[in-house]
């Protein structure tokens, strides 16, 4: 006698009770909304995050709390996801917090091991290399992280990443995987990098236009989802389509560029730091001056990473 099949609504629900179970920490940043928008399509998604995210997909479950408080890892060791995306600090668009960013790390990779995560994603920076005039024309993944010599925010970026590595032998039943990200813009994103390509009149430094590396936040989200595939381990450096020269960028924009000699731009910086104009940092004019090119060969080889969306694509996209 044949089996009858379980009507349609049931066998779509069983379906969903054995998808796998993803963590998204700092979810409620815009980079973290488009992860959870994206990833929840697959997986059951617990997002974590001190901030509300009230527009989050409804399926989405979301606990406002912090990571080093005993209520989430509470929380986390009953819900056990299998897998975890940690953004960085560079991500996550806060103030720096050095002591709770690092503790909060710590944390998180103790309660990955404690509750046995399969997979653990940590989206990291390509800038953590650091722009420099003397440094080879595409890095690999091997070269060190010197970035954090002019700013704190980067060094505590650069000690995240290097907490990372190691876990990696530290838990080695868990396949980590770290993914260097270049400048990630997009129209959701509320970034450093989105925010100085959206202004009409761009501030540039006389006399330098560095080679620039840009990826749309849809690409990083699809680098994400391969990340996440079974028998992935390794750092990884994200990459674009290509890259361009500031000014060409600029161009591309139709932004009006005032280039103005650096002992003028970096009073101006810390006067507008000031009057909260600006977040951005006297220390990252150097991103200004200098290149920081990355290879993307090992993430399209071994992960199976081509980004899809043009530069021109990317460039009209962020708003």
């Amino acid at each position: 006698m044949a089996t009858r099949k379980p009507p349609a609504k049931d066998r779509r629900s069983t379906a969903r009770l054995v998808r796998p179970r993803v963590l998204v920490t700092a979810a409620a940043s815009s980079l973290g909304r488009v992860l959870c928008r994206r990833l929840h399509r697959s997986y059951d998604v617990l997002a974590v995050d001190t901030r509300p995210f009230p527009d989050r997909p409804k399926d989405v479950e979301h606990a406002e709390v912090d990571l080093r408080r005993k209520a989430a890892q509470t929380l986390i060791k009953k819900r056990r996801p299998d897998l975890v995306v940690l953004l960085g600090p560079w991500h996550d668009e806060r103030p720096a917090r050095t002591a709770a960013t690092l503790e909060s790390t710590a944390t998180l990779l103790q309660l990955v091991e404690d509750i046995g995560a399969k997979k653990l994603v940590v989206l990291s920076a390509a800038s953590l290399y650091g722009p420099s005039p003397t440094s080879a024309s595409f890095l690999s993944e091997d070269a060190p992280l010197l970035g954090g010599q002019r700013s704190r925010a980067v060094a505590d970026a650069i000690a995240v990443d290097m907490m990372v590595q190691s876990f990696f032998w530290k838990a080695p039943a868990t396949e980590t995987v770290i993914l260097r990200l270049v400048h990630v813009v997009g129209p959701h994103l509320q970034n450093l990098a989105s925010r100085f390509l959206r202004q009409r009149r761009v501030a540039t430094l006389l006399g330098f236009d560095p080679m620039m590396q840009l990826v749309h936040e849809d690409d990083v989200v699809d680098a994400v989802a391969l990340a996440l595939a079974p028998d992935k381990r390794g750092v990884f450096n994200v990459v674009g389509p290509t890259q361009a020269p500031l000014s060409r960028i600029l161009a591309a924009r139709r932004a009006q560029v005032v280039p103005l000699p650096g002992f003028l731009l970096g009073p101006a910086l810390v006067r507008a730091r000031a009057l909260r104009l600006t977040r951005l940092d006297d220390s990252e004019l150097v991103h200004l001056k200098y290149s920081c090119l990355v290879d993307g060969a090992r993430a399209a080889a071994e992960l199976g990473f081509v980004a899809r969306r043009s530069l021109q694509q990317t460039l009209v996209d962020v708003g």
